[in-house]
């Protein structure tokens, strides 16, 4: 069954008024998009920024007077879009049309994340088995890129490895995969424990070497080595945390940084750690350091 679709050009202090409109109006969904490639990389907490440009979409079932929708739109709240554009879009297994375009990927020299519905490309190399699903991580965004080539590129045997922010799951599982003989992953969201710990059994991971944690239950122990793939502004703030759950020499990296934030991040754990210059990838960086 075909739907209908409604998109309307507003500001962003016109944008909730309108998605309020659209659902009064009998909307299935509302969506918000960027208008002109505007990034929002790092929201203040508490906040739910939009970009100045928003396209607003309503999507309607095909039956709907879409007429009736516009004239009630343009009576009510003319003033608040500079443009509506009506189109049909047909209908599609939505589920599964993202599936067409995520391929298996290579880290390194050996390392691969594979989705299951795919062959793995090596059957000798390192292959993780990943399905995108409730938790951020599938190496396909720079950050999680640069930290699972770092991974692959350190000697892991017998190393313990924590992960701080560990969304998927997908780093913890690649130690282990290459070498390392103890994973844990530390998250504050439960979705994000709990695909973990499915992708690891996916991966057949034991779980006596696979533990995941909230902060405030993380064990008192130290990693041989830390990763966290968070953002500037907590990486600032866990500087401490991280330093006290790495061993002497232990091995550190940092991601989710952008190239500007570099040295504020670095500065923040050069007390504790000794730092390298950062790793870019597509403006985003990896910061390594050593613990003094």
């Amino acid at each position: 069954m075909p739907w209908i679709q409604i998109t309307l050009d507003a500001t962003a202090e016109h944008a909730e008024y309108l998605e309020d409109r659209l659902l009064e109006l009998g909307t299935c969904a509302v969506t918000l998009q960027d208008a002109c490639d505007q990034p929002l990389y790092e929201p203040e907490i508490a906040t739910t920024p939009l970009w100045s440009q928003t396209q607003v979409i309503g999507l309607f079932d095909a039956a709907t007077d879409v007429d009736n929708v516009v004239e009630q739109l343009k009576e009510s709240a003319a003033n608040h879009f500079s443009a509506c554009r009506i189109e049909i879009v047909e209908d599609k297994a939505w589920e599964r049309e993202w599936m067409i375009h995520f391929h298996p990927m290579k880290f390194g020299q050996r390392l691969w994340i594979c989705p299951s519905w795919k062959d793995v490309p090596d059957p000798n190399g390192v292959n993780l088995m990943l399905d995108p699903g409730l938790a951020f991580g599938t190496g396909t965004h720079p950050t999680t890129a640069l930290c699972l080539e770092w991974l692959e590129g350190l000697e892991l045997k017998n190393q313990r490895v924590i992960d701080y922010g560990c969304g998927s799951g997908i780093l913890g599982i690649a130690s282990l995969l290459l070498g390392a003989s103890q994973f844990i992953g530390v998250d504050t969201d439960p979705q994000a424990l709990e695909a973990s710990t499915i992708n690891a059994k996916r991966n057949q991971i034991h779980h006596d070497r696979f533990d995941v944690h909230y902060p405030n239950t993380t064990p008192a122990i130290k990693a041989d080595v830390m990763v966290a793939n968070i953002l500037a502004a907590p990486l600032i703030s866990l500087a401490q945390t991280l330093a006290d759950l790495t061993r002497s020499g232990g091995q550190l990296a940092l991601s989710g940084i952008l190239e500007e934030q570099a040295d504020e991040v670095s500065a923040a754990y050069s007390e504790r750690f000794t730092m390298s210059p950062p790793v870019n990838k597509d403006g985003w960086v990896r910061i390594d350091g050593i613990r003094q």
